[in-house]
């Protein structure tokens, strides 16, 4: 994660779903002191509890998971997995959403079809929240996403290398 700060990636995401809340806050703390002199914005997956008390940037929630106002605030991102564009109307209150998947995902076996390039425009024409495209993401196919509507990136296997 420290390379990708360096690098200054717009956002990442701390996924550790099986850390306890301590450890959690602990790791929380350390990725944020890596920030030093970045804009990197630092999100907890599914834990808005940790993330507001460690001040990170924001939360992102599992799709279906509670509604994104629950948590906006002033300068606190909201993220909201999205697994099917039908959703669009019920996730207004999120910052952006991450979409998925678009492509058969590189990182573990996919838990349904890949929706397409096609849903980002559908999501998109549905919904004025931002949405970044995930899943099977590649330097071939990234382009794609932008084009389609996606305003960014997000990925697993993509960012691991």
């Amino acid at each position: 994660m420290a390379y990708w700060i360096a690098e200054d990636v717009e956002v990442v995401q701390i996924r550790e779903r099986d850390l306890s809340v301590r450890d959690l806050a602990e790791l929380t703390r350390q990725v944020l002191a890596l920030r030093h002199g970045h804009a990197t914005k630092v999100l907890v997956n599914d834990r808005a509890d940790v993330a507001l008390a460690c001040g990170a940037d924001g939360v992102h929630l599992r799709d279906r998971s509670v509604d994104p106002e629950k948590f906006r605030r002033p300068d606190f991102l909201v993220s909201v997995s999205c697994h099917n564009v039908n959703d669009a109307e019920k996730l207004a209150g999120a910052s952006f959403i991450v979409l998925a998947p678009i492509f058969q995902p590189l990182s573990k076996a996919a838990q349904g079809p890949a929706l397409g390039v096609s849903a980002i425009r559908e999501f998109t024409r549905r919904s004025a929240v931002p949405v970044l495209a995930l899943g099977g993401i590649t330097d071939q196919n990234a382009r794609t996403c932008i084009d389609a509507g996606a305003v960014g990136i997000a990925g697993i296997t993509y960012f691991s290398r």
